[in-house]
């Protein structure tokens, strides 16, 4: 089965990516590596012996998306191209509107009109907003406090309202909570743009020494220690839930969304000691005010993606922070390929 991935070249594409391809799947990628790198492309190859196609595009460009349609007989969609800094879209919030949402507008009329009805949407645990009890149920209330997540929320909406439309649609919509860590092999990883918005990346740039010390984002939440609560989930579990969730479209028609997490909660100075002993290195930090848009608790009940998906996370914090370790460390300046200098005699 040949399988569309719009933003394979990201972090949780690429790990999703070797997890098809090692399950037999055919995948044509297509990303603008706008917040990812070609060379990631290249691991991905590296670590399965296999080959596949890829574009260059923007969704946004409605011709080029459509001859990938036209050149390969794409049977299903599994959809991550997006912004995804909260922050940044708080500033920028009419460029991650018309980035993810007409993206996926644009997306979804070349589906319709090729025949393919058949998508895993990358959402996110931001689409509950600011909740006001945990662990969080898929039938909780839908709210957003950051454009990001509200982008989100309208892309869920506009799928639901797409499967009410067309009967043959199966959509998995499947919320993130916190990925982290990286592949096994320490060939992929998390490799963002600038300084990181995430907190892992954060930590492992710091003990890298390519940042100084770690900012961390209000220490007066009503938690253990005042820092955040978040719901951590190693990245390659989370991919394995994409291929459960595609199993589940092409055998069944419907919209559903399915929580992605643990159901556990770390704060973020749990985490930081999770990844001082994973590491060996210690990571300085300093607090600084809330940042806009945030919550102060955030996990998962999982039950629903284990019931419906057979799919559990199974790998715990310590893996989590071996793996991203193991990744920063093997790649100090992440996918940056320095060039060879010619050696003269």
């Amino acid at each position: 089965m040949r399988v569309l991935v719009t933003g394979g070249a990201g972090y949780i594409g690429t790990h999703t990516c070797v997890e098809l391809l090692n399950a037999g799947y055919e995948i044509v990628i297509v990303d603008n590596f706008s917040n990812s790198k070609p060379e990631a492309l290249k691991r991905i190859k590296e670590i399965t012996g296999k080959d596949f196609k890829f574009y260059s595009i923007d969704l946004l460009n409605r011709e080029e998306l459509e001859k990938v349609f036209l050149e390969n007989e794409i049977e299903s969609v599994i959809h991550f191209a997006g912004l995804k800094a909260v922050g940044e879209s708080v500033q920028l919030p009419l460029v991650y509107y018309q980035n993810n949402i007409t993206g996926t507008l644009i997306l979804c009329e070349l589906m319709q009109k090729y025949g393919v009805k058949k998508l895993v949407f990358s959402s996110s645990a931001t689409v509950y907003g600011d909740v006001k009890s945990t662990p969080i149920l898929e039938n909780f209330p839908l709210s957003a406090t950051n454009p990001y997540g509200r982008s989100k929320l309208i892309i869920e909406e506009i799928i639901r309202d797409i499967g009410v439309s067309d009967s043959e649609w199966s959509v998995a919509q499947l919320r993130y909570f916190n990925p982290i860590g990286a592949h096994p092999s320490g060939l992929i990883g998390e490799d963002p743009n600038g300084i990181p918005n995430n907190l892992m990346p954060y930590i492992s740039q710091v003990a890298a020494g390519k940042l100084k010390e770690l900012k961390i984002f209000g220490n007066d939440y009503p938690t253990s220690d005042g820092t955040g609560v978040r719901d951590y989930i190693h990245v390659v579990d989370l991919a394995k839930g994409h291929i459960k969730a595609l199993e589940k479209v092409m055998l069944e028609t419907g919209v559903d969304a399915y929580n992605l997490g643990t159901g556990r909660g770390y704060t973020v100075l749990e985490m930081v000691k999770a990844f001082e002993k994973a590491s060996g290195k210690e990571i300085p930090y300093s607090f600084v005010e809330r940042r806009q848009g945030d919550i102060s608790t955030c996990f998962a009940d999982p039950t629903k993606a284990k019931m419906k998906l057979d799919w559990a996370a199974v790998m715990g914090i310590r893996e989590m922070c071996v793996d991203a370790w193991r990744w920063q460390s093997n790649n100090r300046d992440g996918y940056e390929v320095l060039a060879k200098v010619p050696v003269h005699t």
